[in-house]
């Protein structure tokens, strides 16, 4: 999943009635998922949204509810993707686990693909002792390549206290664990700049054509609807995977996901069609988007007074470190589900899971520091930053709107699916330039063209998933 330069990653969504495959609850789970969305209509957050994201919070008084080895004279070094208040938080958390066992930490910063840049690193005969995945797909591809190592006793302890289940089926390959997903991402958000809606007299939009109205309308005020970071692929395979869940409905999602069906498929189709209805409207798009990268496509919302560039965003709940602190978040920074385009709203996850590439003592006390409550709670509390650790006190997230976010994510318990395109081998799901992105970003420029970005997927999806 990047947060920053590619996913999160991609999100965790407090929607309504999806189910994992696995795992179909129906009636119940959902309408605790519908619960925890309708707490996300933040129209009404109130005293508690003192702080948006980076740097603010502390990690005093943080919780010691895990063992941790003595590892004093111990270098380890953990690579991710992580640039900014993202790499920033993290490093804090680094911090605590070195106070804790005199271990020496040194965070890696990587390239996307960071498949490739492990690859590299292996090549050299110096990979990281941990790093920090952001796909199911480059989980396995490690493994299949004989990188990744897996969880030892104490890690698979914490996971098992602190995760549901199908948090942890994730990080799993063959039946072995061998990532801890760190850190979740709830995708099916929409931000928005509150006085721009107040000042066109916009309202949250529940349904797709609800959500084309509010364009409409925030157009017709004179501020451009939508800010788009398509110089990135995945904000843009994050808006398909919203529309198509909706749209196409769960199995239909898992069948895509896997290849199951082709993406000739008619459902897809459906899809682009319908992401053209936002997409080929040049006017409901700020000016630039295949050039703006995600930070930037949170910032120009949140920027400008009155007349920002633009009036939304579509981006997952780590856009918080992307708004101005000048911006209080539930009051002038406001948020709602994805709106739903068939009967449901989708429910959109990603996330980063910590994978050993050096087994040894440290690396596994690390592994274990970060499959517990506490390294997590010390990053819930700088802002930015949603954990699928069931274990984190819903208080540590610094404001309402990260409450709310937190909680939803947590009451869904296995009833959410995955990012799709961090499901998909390297090469078609995750490469800048190539596959899916690729493919999109052309669609972005040509919203006319469904068949030929249908038959380009297809063709691309084939080879990488071997035919």
């Amino acid at each position: 999943m990047r947060m920053t330069s590619s996913t999160i990653r991609k999100r965790w969504s407090p929607e309504r009635d999806k189910a994992t495959p696995q795992h179909r609850r129906a009636a119940k789970a959902a309408a605790a998922v519908a619960a925890g969305a309708l707490a996300l209509s933040l129209t009404a957050c109130g005293g508690d949204d003192d702080g948006n994201s980076g740097t603010q919070g502390n990690t005093e008084e943080t919780a010691n509810n895990v063992t941790l080895p003595k590892l004093d004279g111990t270098s380890l070094e953990v690579a991710a993707v992580w640039t900014g208040a993202e790499q920033a938080n993290f490093k804090k958390v680094l911090a605590e686990f070195e106070k804790r066992t005199g271990a020496k930490v040194t965070f890696v910063p990587a390239q996307d693909p960071i498949i490739n840049f492990i690859g590299s690193k292996v090549a050299g005969g110096q990979p990281p002792d941990i790093a920090m995945l952001p796909q199911p797909g480059a989980i396995k591809q490690a493994v299949d390549r004989g990188w990744a190592k897996p969880m030892g006793a104490e890690a698979l302890k914490e996971l098992g206290e602190n995760y549901s289940q199908g948090w942890q089926d994730i990080g799993k390959v063959g039946g072995k664990q061998y990532g801890v997903y760190y850190k979740a991402a709830n995708k099916s958000l929409i931000w928005y700049n509150n006085q721009v809606f107040e000042n066109a007299g916009a309202s949250e939009p529940e349904t797709w054509p609800d959500l084309l109205k509010t364009a409409q309308t925030v157009y017709d005020s004179g501020v451009t609807p939508f800010s788009v970071g398509g110089a990135e692929g995945w904000t843009l395979t994050d808006w398909f995977e919203n529309v198509y869940l909706s749209q196409a409905g769960p199995e239909k999602y898992d069948q895509l996901a896997k290849h199951e069906i082709k993406w000739t498929d008619p459902s897809v189709k459906d899809a682009l069609t319908t992401l053209a209805q936002v997409w080929g409207k040049a006017d409901y798009i700020a000016t630039g988007a295949l050039q703006t990268d995600f930070p930037a496509s949170v910032t120009q919302v949140f920027t400008g007074g009155d007349q920002p560039k633009a009036a939304m965003v579509a981006a997952g709940d780590f856009a918080q470190v992307n708004i101005p602190t000048t911006m209080k978040v539930g009051t002038d920074a406001k948020v709602f589900p994805f709106p739903a385009v068939g009967d449901n709203g989708p429910v959109v996850s990603g996330g980063d899971a910590a994978v050993i590439l050096q087994d040894s003592k440290g690396a596994q006390a690390l592994a274990t520091w970060l499959a517990s409550p506490d390294a997590a709670e010390i990053q819930a509390k700088l802002g930015g930053y949603l954990s699928p650790n069931k274990n984190v006190p819903n208080s540590a997230y610094p404001n309402a709107v990260q409450q709310r976010i937190a909680k939803a994510l947590i009451d869904a318990g296995d009833d959410f699916r995955f990012d799709m395109s961090d499901q998909a081998p390297q090469a078609f799901g995750g490469t800048p330039g190539k596959g899916e992105w690729k493919i999109l970003q052309d669609f972005l420029k040509n919203p006319k063209d469904v068949a030929g970005t249908q038959q380009k997927l297809e063709t691309e999806a084939a080879a990488a998933y071997g035919g």
